[in-house]
């Protein structure tokens, strides 16, 4: 009797497992396939959808954009510097000598765009004619070192193959700005420096001038400003809370210009003289890739103007390209990170121009002001000097 109930128990409990075994493995297939159909479901919403696009797109409405009327791809901006660049400080005669030049190297630029041409074509033009200015800290109106000579550097970036050339301690070449570009696409290098970059020059055929036509009258009067502050301070006595050498027109300055065409290549371009009264071959950021320029297709173009020691030390300019990549930061909220909290946070001050993939712009500076200009949608040159 015993045995005969234990059997019927033993089956019973087997029967009870097996149907909890069925029951489970029955959710465990069930669950298989939901997740499946999610996982699915999820691969199709990614690729219709890519999350860096919607994060991209939703927050490009706050930048400018620069929509060329012929071509809304088209994007192009230059600076000409950053500093205090206070309303009032300059003569009305001198605000339109800054404005139209501005706007004449803006305007070069962007025809070289509309006609087709390259981005890095319409970076170089648009330097050049700044170069060529007194007005700006690089090419002719190039600031002089301690020992009274005048050093220049600068860079460019293709952000399409991500090649690039740059130059730095210069004292012959007109614009330096094509002998970094022919360093970039007829060398194998990268960066070039004093005597040897200007024997490349003479062997691209690139012009030279003598040392003489980079002495302007304004830039060597600056440096025999700030020699007398320092030669006071040698010896003791008070030099002025609003010294030369603590003025930023003094201590940086430099032009540069970034570019979308319209095959949606970047590029971007810096070109500078350097620091007032620098010493012992110091070379700032407008060299240095990363720092002061920086060009990738697949986020942004950047130039930087301003103290280059800092620019250098956050590398500004491939961190505003970082932060689009890997953040889907707006081009406008990049910039503004990197010049107004990480720069400024450290001390530093200047500010850049950009242009993303999208052609929209960034412009962001912690300065009182910074010579820029861009085209509107209207096809018509926006000029800009102060912050407001």
């Amino acid at each position: 009797m015993d045995s005969s109930w234990d059997r019927q128990r033993g089956s019973e409990l087997s029967a009870f497992i097996y149907s909890l075994f069925t029951l489970n493995y029955s959710l465990f297939l069930m669950a298989h396939r939901i997740n499946f159909a999610l996982s699915f479901l999820l691969l199709i919403v990614t690729v219709a959808f890519p999350l860096n696009g919607l994060a991209q797109k939703a927050t490009f409405p706050e930048s400018k954009t620069l929509q060329g009327p012929q071509n809304p791809r088209l994007g192009f901006v230059i600076h000409g510097g950053a500093g205090v660049i206070k309303k009032g400080s300059l003569t009305p005669a001198q605000e339109k000598e800054y404005r139209d030049k501005l706007a004449e190297a803006v305007l070069a630029g962007y025809k070289v765009l509309q006609e087709g041409q390259s981005g890095l074509d319409a970076v170089e033009i648009a330097i050049r004619i700044l170069e060529d200015s007194p007005l700006f800290n690089a090419g002719k109106g190039a600031v002089f070192t301690h020992e009274g000579k005048n050093e220049l550097d600068s860079s460019i970036m293709d952000g399409k193959t991500l090649a690039a050339g740059a130059v730095a301690g210069l004292r012959h070449v007109k614009n330096p700005i094509t002998l970094a570009r022919a360093v970039m696409e007829k060398s194998p290098h990268v960066m070039m420096i004093g005597d040897g970059a200007e024997k490349f020059a003479v062997e691209q055929k690139i012009e030279l001038v003598d040392e003489k036509y980079f002495w302007t009258q304004p830039r060597w009067d600056s440096l025999q400003k700030v020699l007398k502050e320092e030669k006071e301070k040698s010896e003791g006595k008070k030099v002025s809370v609003n010294s030369a050498s603590a003025e930023p027109s003094n201590r940086f300055g430099t032009v540069g210009a970034v570019a979308l065409d319209k095959y949606g290549n970047l590029a971007a371009g810096t070109s500078t003289g350097g620091m007032t009264n620098k010493k012992y071959g110091r070379v700032g950021d407008a060299p240095i890739i990363g720092a002061g320029t920086y060009a990738n297709n697949n986020t942004c173009a950047v130039s930087a103007t301003g103290w280059g020691e800092f620019f250098i030390r956050l590398g500004v300019a491939r961190d505003i390209s970082a932060l689009i990549e890997y953040r889907a930061m707006a081009i406008q909220q990049a910039a503004d990170l990197v010049i107004k909290q990480k720069l400024q946070n450290l001390g530093g001050d200047g500010g850049i121009i950009a242009v993303d993939k999208f052609g929209n712009i960034g412009i962001s500076f912690n300065s009182e002001g910074m010579y820029r200009a861009y085209i509107n949608s209207d096809g018509k040159p926006v000029v800009e000097i102060y912050k407001d």
